[in-house]
């Protein structure tokens, strides 16, 4: 309330003058009472709960005093965003590609289908709710699959073949040969056409998942790719560069074969490099709490950081 105190009039025969200094007192009275009770209210409540604002940064606040302290971590959607991501925007011929970097000293390679004895994930979002998050650096699709999510190809998931190598003629991308197979162990991971790991492989590796086409193959571009053809899509692949680094590589656009096999050869000087998919492409990078949702996927290949 402003001031205006509420006065009873008992009636007594006091003059009009007096009346009225009588009334005056108690209002002025009652008015500074106001007045200093909020301004007390004021310092209380600026000591007590201070405004805040955050720097751009994130890493301080302020009160409105201007007075600094340390702020509370951001809460983020995954326990992994405290590490660095290992992913990397890149431009190349006005096409914006991400490549994400598993590095054989810090990181393991391995394949994801679903839950033993269940049905596949079939995204990532749904395999990201069901494991231990803390660990992963990202994850992507990982080949072609039916109708039910399962692979098509050569498949092995924690050293369990799950599907044999798939050298059947056909129409689509798995069949445009050469198609190849991407796997490792113990982080020694290649690249491979499917004749030549048919022919040249004997032990079964931890991991590996079987797609096509090939992107490039022994440092030359696929024999069918146009320059820059007219199919365009959202795809991604993988690759192993000279230092045994696996390079998965999404596209931000529709991008040709041609551009897409030319960004691992000429950018990347990656010597082989395998097609995983296109229009279903998807990217989980915990550290930018990105995780790619849209059509559903089959196989999945996930790098984890090493303890």
């Amino acid at each position: 309330m402003r001031g205006e105190g509420r006065r009873a009039d008992r009636g007594s025969a006091r003059s009009s003058a007096r009346v009225e200094r009588d009334r005056i007192r108690p209002v002025k009275r009652i008015f500074l009472l106001t007045l200093l009770s909020l301004v007390a209210c004021d310092q209380q409540q600026e000591a007590g709960n201070p405004v805040i604002r955050h720097d751009i940064s994130g890493d301080t606040v302020r009160d409105v005093t201007g007075a600094s302290k340390k702020a509370a971590p951001a809460p983020s959607e995954s326990p992994s965003a405290a590490f660095a991501s290992a992913c990397t925007p890149h431009f190349f011929e006005d096409v914006l590609l991400t490549d994400c970097v598993a590095e054989p000293g810090k990181h393991v390679i391995s394949t994801a289908l679903g839950p033993k004895g269940g049905a596949p994930y079939r995204s990532l979002k749904a395999y990201a709710g069901a494991v231990e998050a803390g660990s992963v650096a990202f994850a992507v699709n990982a080949g072609m699959f039916d109708k039910e999510g399962k692979p098509i190809g050569y498949f092995v998931q924690g050293g369990d073949r799950l599907k044999e190598l798939n050298r059947a003629d056909g129409s689509g991308n798995f069949h445009m040969k050469p198609n190849g197979v991407f796997y490792g162990s113990s982080g020694n991971w290649h690249v491979k056409t499917s004749e030549d790991f048919f022919s040249s492989v004997r032990d079964r590796p931890a991991f590996g998942t079987q797609s096509g086409p090939m992107l490039v193959i022994g440092g030359k571009l696929h024999p069918e790719f146009q320059d820059d053809g007219p199919s365009k899509a959202i795809r991604n692949g993988v690759g192993v560069d000279a230092q045994g680094r696996a390079h998965f590589v999404i596209s931000e656009a529709p991008v040709s074969f041609g551009k897409f096999a030319r960004f691992y050869r000429d950018e990347l000087k990656v010597a082989n490099a395998l097609y995983l998919d296109g229009s279903v492409s998807a990217l989980w990078d915990p550290a930018k709490n990105r995780i790619d949702g849209g059509a559903p996927i089959g196989p999945m290949l996930v790098v984890t950081r090493k303890d």
